[in-house]
């Protein structure tokens, strides 16, 4: 699940740079590392979920179909949102929107009712994430190339705490995670509204058919669609391993932590290294392959929790290399506006792949191991896409981005989640 920007890119600044910064910027990284937490925030409570609102696996994955599908299909009118306006006033609104539907959810009486309200949860997401890099960005110093480490740390810490939050508060109750989410939330929203200045809206005002006219290019439409089915291995992985796990939400939440540590990790720093030395589409490749590979061993021990432990912390390593190189595949692979590039890939990935909870959830209810092979299949599915149209990737390793570019500010408007 890529959510970084090119990891190519360097700066001269001194890395002092990246401590001494605005109080806005630090109010904005904050919020972001408590939306990203709210990705792998229900993995320890899913179980719990289920057996005190008496919940077949199938429903209880709905809160991750749900977020998901709402997040992609809000993806394509964040622009519009943050172009009409403004930056400060779209963070706003995401983060109220996660307060009021967080809250809700941990005061529900029914999965279908949390269902409902991590859609919700999903819209005030999107309307954040989409519009939190473009704002660290433009407020930070030391160079654009610092303000995306910046970012990338908050996202890294986001998911990998997460989990370990969501198993902490679960194991006092499964609702104290959806409230602690809401309550931290609240503070990022005072923290933005008192230290973040009000931004410039952009010049010109985002179509909502830009994204969809952006799928034209057979590049930017290779990537998504790679995308859109190593995410149902990826989701499957996310969304339905806690159920064969069958452990208690701190132990859950502790692998899961793992996991989410390991794709910080290899993110931030395996991904520039091996995209240097072996190029991107390569790289992309192979990350895939492993992943497939990872899912197919899940599959053939599927009874066997330390294998399962095993290759979901492993999943982070391969995920995490993916997703770095696969989402500046996205920002350089069609001649149109980053935001624009980077909304339509979302929306791709998000809505096509939201179906992978729920099915994996039923085909789980008939054999464990069955969600595991289907993943794999789809993600290596994903790596024969990629590999058969790599020709309209060929200039990808031949572009080199700058950290300093002018309009890098104001085209970098929507992230990955």
């Amino acid at each position: 699940m890529s959510i970084t920007l090119p990891a190519r890119a360097e700066s001269d600044a001194p890395s002092t740079s990246r401590i001494k910064q605005p109080k806005a910027v630090w109010a904005v990284a904050f919020a972001s590392v408590i939306a990203f937490m709210g990705i792998g925030l229900v993995d320890p409570i899913l179980k719990p979920i289920g057996e005190q609102l008496h919940a077949s696996t199938s429903q209880v994955t709905l809160l991750f179909t749900s977020y998901m599908l709402v997040t992609g299909v809000a993806m394509l009118i964040t622009g519009v949102v943050s172009s009409r306006f403004g930056a400060k006033k779209t963070l706003l609104a995401g983060l109220a929107i996660i307060v009021v539907f967080a809250a809700l959810a941990g005061c529900s009486g029914t999965v279908g009712q949390i269902v409902g309200f991590r859609a919700g949860w999903g819209l005030g997401n999107a309307l954040f994430i989409a519009t939190a890099l473009a704002t660290i960005v433009g407020a930070a110093t030391g160079g654009v190339a610092r303000s995306i480490i910046l970012y990338e740390a908050a996202l890294g810490i986001g998911i990998a705490a997460g989990p370990l939050v969501g198993g902490v508060l679960g194991g006092i109750s499964w609702r104290a995670p959806f409230f602690g989410v809401s309550v931290l939330m609240a503070i990022a929203f005072i923290a933005i509204v008192t230290l973040l200045p009000e931004v410039p809206k952009p010049d010109h005002h985002t179509s909502i058919l830009a994204p969809f006219k952006a799928l034209r290019h057979r590049g930017l439409l290779l990537v998504s669609i790679t995308a859109l089915l190593y995410n149902y291995g990826f989701f499957t992985l996310l969304a339905y391993t806690p159920f064969p796990l069958n452990m208690g939400t701190y132990s859950i939440g502790l692998i899961f932590f793992g996991w989410g540590l390991m794709l910080a990790l290899a993110s931030v720093f395996f991904a520039p290294r091996l995209q240097r030395r072996f190029g991107t589409v390569r790289m992309i490749a192979v990350s895939l392959g492993l992943f497939a590979l990872d899912l197919a061993m899940m599959a053939v021990f599927a009874d066997h929790k330390p294998v399962l432990i095993v290759g979901t912390v492993l999943a982070g390593l391969f995920l995490g290399v993916n997703n770095t190189l696969i989402t500046e595949a996205v920002m350089i692979s069609a001649p149109v506006e980053r935001a624009t590039a980077s909304a339509a890939y979302s929306f791709v990935r998000f809505v096509g792949g939201a179906a992978a909870p729920y099915l994996a959830g039923i085909l789980g209810e008939k054999q464990m191991a069955l969600p595991f092979w289907v993943g794999a299949a789809c993600t290596a599915v994903g790596v024969l896409v990629l590999l058969c149209g790599r020709s309209a990737l060929a200039h990808i390793d031949d572009h080199d981005p700058s950290p300093h570019s002018v309009d890098e500010a104001t085209a970098i408007s929507t992230g990955d989640e």
